[in-house]
C-alpha cells in the first residue's frame, strides 16, 4: 500500500532507500521502500482502521450494527477536557510493535507508515470542521532528553502539512514526571495524569480551536489532562486524534 501524495512518497523513497534496504521491517521477507512505509503488502493487511460505529465522544471502535450515535460506558462514567477523540486503526499487535520499535528503539524508517495512517483518516475528517492550529501531546523533559525526540512532534507536522494548519508545540508543558500508563488501571492512570500539564507562560491563546495528537489513546487519561491545559491556556473547541486505539 502505497503513502498518499505521490510527491511526498517519491521523496522519501529517494531518500531513505539510500539508508535502508528496500525489505519490509517487519517480516523482512516482502519487498517495501519508503513508498511503502517499509512495511510490505502482507503486513499491511494486518492493519484495522477504524470505522464507525464507535464512541462518539471517545472513539471506541464497537463491534455490531449500530444504526446512531451513540456514547460507551466508559464515557459515562469519567470526565473527558476534550469534545471529542478519534484514532486512525485499532491498537492490535502489530501496530504496537510498530511504535514501541519507533519510540523506544528508533525505528525512524516507521515515521511516515505510523504518520500516513494518521493523516488517511484524520485529514479528511478535520477538513469539515473549523481549526486553527494542531499541539502535540509534549513529553516531559528528562523522557525527551532520553528518547532524543517526542513522536507526538513529528505526527503533529505532517497532520499540519496534509491541512495546512500551523503546529504549536510551545503551547504546553509536561510539569510532572510521571510513571508509564502501561500496566496501570484506569483510576490509577487518571490519578497519574492529575495536573501534568500546564500551558507556557506567554503563550496563551484566545479561544482558537485545537487539535491534540499523540501516537496511542487508551483511557483518555492523558490526552483528558492535555485538554485541560489547553484549555486554560486559552483554547476554545478541543479535539484529540491519534495514530492507534487501544482498550
Amino acid at each position: 500500500m502505497k503513502f498518499a501524495g505521490s510527491a511526498l512518497a517519491g521523496a522519501l523513497d529517494a531518500a531513505l532507500n539510500l539508508i535502508y534496504p528496500a525489505v519490509c521491517q517487519l517480516c523482512g521477507n516482502e519487498r517495501a521502500g519508503a513508498a511503502e512505509g517499509y512495511v510490505g503488502p502482507q503486513c499491511w493487511s494486518g492493519v484495522r482502521f477504524i470505522t464507525a460505529p464507535f464512541c462518539e465522544r471517545c472513539g471506541l471502535p464497537h463491534e455490531g450494527h449500530i444504526t446512531q450515535a451513540f456514547r460507551c460506558a466508559n464515557c459515562a462514567e469519567v470526565e473527558l477536557g476534550f469534545r471529542y477523540a478519534r484514532s486512525a486503526v485499532r491498537a492490535n499487535a502489530l501496530i504496537l510493535d510498530v511504535i514501541h520499535r519507533y519510540k523506544y528503539n528508533r525505528a525512524v524508517w516507521f515515521e511516515p507508515f505510523l504518520a500516513d495512517l494518521l493523516v488517511r483518516q484524520a485529514a479528511p475528517a478535520l477538513a469539515a470542521e473549523k481549526w486553527d492550529l494542531i499541539v502535540p501531546v509534549p513529553l516531559h523533559p528528562i523522557k525527551e532528553r532520553e528518547r532524543e525526540f517526542n513522536q507526538a512532534d513529528f505526527l503533529a507536522r505532517s497532520l499540519g502539512r496534509a491541512l495546512r494548519l500551523p503546529v504549536n508545540k510551545g503551547l504546553l508543558r509536561r510539569v510532572r514526571f510521571t510513571q508509564t500508563q502501561t500496566r496501570l488501571t484506569r483510576p490509577q492512570r487518571a490519578a497519574n495524569m492529575e495536573s501534568a500539564f500546564a500551558p507556557r507562560a506567554g503563550r496563551e491563546l484566545d479561544g482558537e480551536n485545537v487539535i491534540l495528537v499523540d501516537d496511542v489513546l487508551t483511557t483518555g487519561a492523558t490526552t483528558h489532562a492535555c485538554a485541560q491545559a489547553a484549555r486554560k491556556a486559552g483554547a476554545g473547541d478541543v479535539c484529540v486524534w491519534t495514530v492507534a486505539r487501544g482498550t
